[in-house]
């Protein structure tokens, strides 16, 4: 077991090693983009009910539903509650627009090595610009790959987005 462990990460390592400095950025962009993911999977499966509930207690508690005072409170309930629900939600957009932003820094940085491998060589050696070659085309890789994941998890986080709304609108009215 600790063998495999081991294994997997000196794999990592050399792979990371290969793919230049941009692919570290890659990767701590990857891990923040779906530590929020994550939280926000887990604020649709679990977290939200307890906050619907509260939510449905307060709007409960209010006397006068039809009133210009019910009104404005149920507003601010709504509002309240889609806060909640749209949170973080363009901070994972904005992760997955800069994923292959990031990929194509790394295309850039890894051109920029074959280029100086080619000026100091005089024409290049086959097998420096083979290394900065895959320095330019592991990063793309990468961070298309973590913009295509971040992708299909915003069209699942968006769909409970909108099926919350509706909810909230259907447990806070008249």
């Amino acid at each position: 077991m600790f063998y495999a462990i081991t294994e997997a990460f000196n794999t990592l390592r050399d792979f990371m090693s290969a793919g230049g400095s941009v692919l570290w950025l890659i990767a701590i962009l990857a891990a923040f983009m779906w530590a929020i993911i994550l939280e926000r999977i887990w604020y649709f499966n679990a977290g939200h009910q307890v906050y619907m509930g509260e939510l449905k207690s307060e709007w409960d508690s209010v006397s006068d539903h039809t009133s210009w005072k019910g009104s404005a409170i149920k507003e601010k309930l709504i509002s309240q509650a889609r806060t909640e629900v749209n949170r973080y939600l363009p901070l994972i957009n904005t992760c997955v627009a800069l994923a292959p932003l990031f990929g194509l820094l790394g295309t850039v940085t890894g051109m920029i090595e074959v280029f100086q491998v080619m000026a100091f060589t005089g024409g290049g050696d086959a097998r420096s610009m083979a290394g900065g070659v895959s320095k330019a085309t592991l990063p793309t890789m990468a961070g298309m790959t973590t913009a295509l994941s971040g992708v299909f998890a915003t069209i699942y986080l968006n769909s409970a987005r909108n099926r919350e709304e509706i909810l909230i609108k259907e447990i806070i009215r008249n």
